[in-house]
């Protein structure tokens, strides 16, 4: 899958809520009120991920969930880390 451009990736961004990009990825904090809220947040994103063979880095901090996207294969960021990016918002609601 071909890797977008930076301007191709700052369109994206403007309609996906709370998403940024982080070098070579894009990325996005989830903060939730507990530590179990968090991880079933994360465990709903894994069965998406699971679902899409495609998934994100994530790094759990107590309360805060940080997502991360890039396409390793391709090198950068691509529509499947968009598209991926776009579910986990609708899962955080």
């Amino acid at each position: 899958m071909a890797v977008l451009a930076d301007a191709e990736i700052k369109q994206a961004l403007n309609g996906l809520t709370g998403w940024q990009q982080s070098g070579e990825a894009i990325q996005r904090v989830f903060e939730f009120p507990d530590f179990k809220l968090a991880m079933q947040f994360v465990n709903k994103v894994a069965d998406a991920a699971e679902q899409a063979n495609h998934h994100p880095d994530i790094d759990i901090r107590y309360n805060k969930v940080t997502m991360s996207l890039v396409s390793h294969d391709s090198g950068g960021v691509t529509q499947r880390d968009v598209r991926m990016a776009e579910r986990i918002n609708q899962i955080a609601g």
